[in-house]
């Protein structure tokens, strides 16, 4: 007869993975491509992009492996990501700016945490200054002109303002000026020398001009002009690809391996999953396995996605669904069996995001947390 266990005992037992997709992360890969973007980048320095928990992979693991690699400057979006990262870090002298600037009632947050905000408005500018001579002196801070993207930073008309008012940058200890570029993954874009131009333009006009900053990933790759003094890689330290139509040196960083929970002989006419979209052409050999949209694999990754199988390709058929997909695994009989596991992602990152109609930047930061989490090298 069944009986409860004892809760002491069972608190201290490892809870099983069998059933759950993992999730590896190459941290030596990490490394490598950091070390390659520093290549690319030439006489300017390479900080890192860790916004996001890293792009979803984890900036606790990440950012310690940046550091080793010989990184210094990191950029995040929230004040509250770079108070999370300033406990990961092992340099005192690390530097965190913060994009979304900051905002009345934060500036004590920045001072305690030693974040540099980018100051994206003349507004931002202002408590910033206000702030500092109260302080007596604060983190320095960065300057984000924009240069043509229309997102964050000041307007081309408030730069001449600037210009014009340089006392409003008294108290302001700029140590960036920084643009951000919006086409530098088609090399050949209009956009690229534009935004080149403006920022440069900007950099003249500004009363005291600090160090310079405009290439993101792509943007290490436009060549020499656009590096400046920092560069802010971010996608591509995690292993996606920032260039159209171009393969660049870097390494895989993230792969999903997903158990096989059944196998199941279709013939001609058997549909599969919800809504019964996919029907079975002739005799298959299908597998489930234990991956779905509540693990951030996308829906829309039915449609062309496909898992790996001792170097095989697994099309998906029939919708991915919230804890399972369904895979043509007809090639492999014999080896497709419960408990393998099916590789997604690594060096085929891009072409699953083809396959999402989104971009790999989309299904690294929703990767979610029911992923046993398997940290490499490093």
């Amino acid at each position: 007869m069944w009986t409860r266990p004892d809760a002491t005992r069972t608190s201290t037992v490892k809870p099983p993975a069998v059933s759950r997709p993992r999730l590896n992360i190459d941290l030596d890969a990490v490394a490598r491509n950091y070390r390659f973007l520093a290549e690319q980048s030439g006489r300017a320095e390479t900080g890192a992009t860790i916004k996001a928990d890293a792009y979803g992979l984890g900036a606790e693991r990440i950012a310690p492996v940046l550091e080793d690699a010989g990184c210094r400057t990191f950029f995040v979006a929230h004040a509250q990501e770079g108070a999370a990262l300033r406990t990961f870090l092992k340099q005192p002298d690390s530097v965190i700016y913060v994009y979304n600037g900051l905002f009345e009632s934060e500036e004590d947050y920045f001072f305690a945490h030693r974040l540099r905000p980018v100051l994206n408005s003349l507004d931002q500018i202002d408590l910033w200054r206000a702030v500092s001579a109260r302080a007596a002196g604060g983190p320095p801070a960065a300057l984000h002109i924009d240069t043509g993207m229309n997102r964050l930073g000041l307007s081309p008309e408030e730069t001449r303002a600037l210009a014009a008012e340089p006392q409003r940058l008294e108290d302001v200890r700029l140590s960036l000026l920084m643009s951000h570029l919006a086409c530098a993954d088609e090399a050949a874009h209009s956009m690229n020398p534009r935004q080149l131009k403006t920022f440069r333009e900007a950099a003249r006009a500004l009363p005291e001009t600090p160090r310079l900053s405009l290439a993101n990933s792509a943007g290490c790759f436009l060549g020499e002009d656009y590096g400046f003094d920092l560069t802010r890689p971010g996608i591509a330290l995690y292993g996606g690809n920032p260039v159209s139509g171009e393969t660049p040196a870097l390494s895989p960083v993230v792969s999903v391996a997903a158990p096989i929970l059944q196998t199941r002989r279709l013939k001609a006419g058997d549909p599969v999953g919800y809504g019964a979209e996919f029907t079975a052409p002739g005799d298959m050999l299908a597998v489930t396995v234990a991956l779905g949209y509540a693990d951030g694999f996308l829906r829309a990754g039915a449609h062309g996605g496909y898992g790996t199988l001792e170097g095989a390709r697994l099309p998906i058929i029939g919708r991915v669904s919230m804890d399972l997909i369904v895979l043509d695994a007809s090639s492999c009989a014999g080896i497709a069996e419960p408990g393998r596991r099916v590789r997604f992602f690594g060096g085929d990152l891009e072409a699953q995001a083809d396959a999402a109609g989104t971009i790999s930047y989309e299904l690294l930061t929703r990767l979610g947390e029911r992923f046993d989490r398997v940290y490499e090298g490093g």
